[in-house]
């Protein structure tokens, strides 16, 4: 790491971008699309040689969306693949209707790794889709607005210590849900 004050130039190598988009459809179910590209700064050729990739044009191109219920049940699954390095890769997109009927819940990340982990499908579309999960509850909070809290068997709210903010002994908890805070009681968090 450079010293403050001290010029450093940077060279830039790769360039990703991940769109994620939340839609609620006229039949009453939801869509999350997500997409990610990929572009080199520099041409880039493929490893065994057979295609060559233009400074600045997208290496991948590609994408997924999910169609899901209220419960949050994968209904319809697409994807498509615009541009690749290999012709192998445009093919990839048919291996995600595995996914039909999975809940997006607690666990998603690890039921996409284990369904389309390694050769069993391409690897971006596998990230995009784990991504595409959390993506999926933050389009759903307008619509879930004003509906009782989600709670466990223990009347728990499943929400209490999911994350960093929802940690047991942090403000938000202490505020939302007095009776699940388990920070200092005599100088709580402000």
């Amino acid at each position: 790491m450079a010293a403050p004050g001290d010029a450093v130039t940077r060279e830039e190598l790769h360039f990703r971008r991940i769109d994620l988009r939340g839609w609620r459809r006229s039949d009453g179910l939801y869509e999350i699309e997500g997409r990610i590209t990929d572009r080199k700064p520099h041409e880039f050729r493929s490893p065994n040689g057979t295609k060559v990739i233009p400074a600045g044009e997208p290496l991948h191109d590609m994408g997924a969306k999910l169609v899901f219920d209220d419960d949050m049940v994968v209904r319809e699954v697409s994807a498509f693949t615009d541009s690749a390095p290999y012709d192998d890769c445009f093919d990839a997109g048919q291996t995600l209707q595995v996914l039909k009927g999975l809940r997006i819940a607690g666990g998603w990340s690890a039921e996409v790794r284990k369904r389309l982990g390694g050769a069993q499908s391409c690897t971006h579309l596998s990230e995009i889709l784990i991504s595409m999960a959390t993506a999926a509850y933050q389009a759903l909070t307008v619509v879930r607005a004003g509906r009782p809290d989600v709670v466990d068997a223990a009347g728990r709210p499943v929400k209490v210590d999911s994350c960093y903010a929802y940690a047991s002994e942090r403000r938000l908890v202490m505020r939302r849900w007095p009776n699940f805070y388990t920070g200092p009681t005599d100088d709580p968090p402000r």
